[in-house]
């Protein structure tokens, strides 16, 4: 199997190169269990952080350990996570739909009602492991803007492919795109 290798800070990893559609492949990088990564990741992205903010957001899953992390490096008590599905504990949730690059069919995004509540007039920082082509966070900013807060920085690890060339997100690292045989696109 071919790899990319990857150095974030002290950490080093091979990631392996898989196929997701019928002529692009990733990189794929997994950083949900990777606490090593996470926790250099956090303290890499800690200065790119706006001065004042009131939360750290993030999208269900992968993003979750590094929010974690950037919000107690930062010294906020409490992060706030977008989910995947409506859970039986919400009310009055926020709803919408994307489609990401790594997903075979639309998915939903949600945001519990208190969270929301608990967002409104607030100043929130978007992290997510991976911004690729951008949807989930574009998606997860305008639920973010229903909720009546504002998206002061959006920042990742990673900006794959043409990601790298935006100018609204901060990130550590561009991680290319590749085709299905393992050369970079």
């Amino acid at each position: 199997m071919k790899t990319y290798q990857l150095t974030i800070g002290d950490q080093h990893r091979d990631l392996p190169i898989i196929p997701i559609n019928n002529d692009t492949a990733i990189a794929s990088f997994v950083l949900l269990g990777d606490d090593a990564m996470s926790y250099t990741a956090a303290k890499l992205l800690l200065p790119k952080l706006p001065t004042t903010f009131d939360y750290i957001v993030t999208v269900e899953s992968k993003g979750i350990s590094l929010a974690h992390d950037l919000t107690l490096l930062s010294g906020h008590p409490r992060s706030l996570v977008i989910r995947k599905s409506v859970k039986g504990y919400m009310k009055d949730p926020l709803a919408t739909t994307v489609n990401a690059i790594t997903t075979t069919h639309e998915q939903k995004l949600v945001l519990d009602g208190s969270d929301a509540r608990r967002l409104r007039g607030k100043r929130v920082v978007l992290v997510d492991d991976v911004i690729s082509t951008g949807s989930s966070i574009h998606a997860a900013g305008q639920l973010l803007d229903r909720a009546g807060c504002q998206v002061v920085a959006k920042l990742a690890i990673l900006a794959e492919g043409a990601a790298a060339q935006r100018t609204d997100i901060q990130f550590l690292k561009p991680l290319p795109l590749f085709n299905r045989d393992g050369t970079v696109k």
